[in-house]
């Protein structure tokens, strides 16, 4: 079984930006959804955001909104997750996952994704 490759994860200082990278084949072959999630030592796994096979909607957890951006490239095989304005409470790991053919929709529920990725650990720290 596949499963998409994260990248892009690092240290980097409070108020600066990060770009994540969610890369697979498998995502020029059909209509995935895309969602972002994370997870800090000792807590749950959170949705952070998502974006349907479309492209054309996407949702934000009240956390990152207004900060964090999702898209992907025309025909690319690769979803990106923009951090900007990163807070230290933003460290954990990020993870991303997709669910096949899903056009129209995306879901912050994990339980609703098939493939997961390994992660990329981000820290926001001065």
């Amino acid at each position: 079984q596949w499963q998409p490759v994260e990248s892009g994860g690092g240290l980097v200082q409070p108020g600066r930006s990060l770009r994540l990278s969610c890369a697979a084949s498998e995502f020029t072959k059909g209509s995935y959804a895309i969602g972002w999630f994370r997870q800090a030592p000792g807590k749950e796994r959170e949705g952070v955001g998502c974006i349907s096979g479309s492209s054309r909607n996407t949702i934000y957890a009240n956390s990152v909104k207004g900060r964090f951006t999702i898209f992907r490239e025309n025909g690319a095989n690769t979803v990106y997750l923009q951090m900007n304005s990163l807070k230290p409470e933003d460290t954990a790991a990020y993870y991303c996952a997709a669910i096949p053919s899903v056009y129209t929709l995306c879901f912050l529920d994990r339980a609703r994704y098939r493939y997961w990725g390994q992660g990329t650990q981000v820290t926001v720290s001065s």
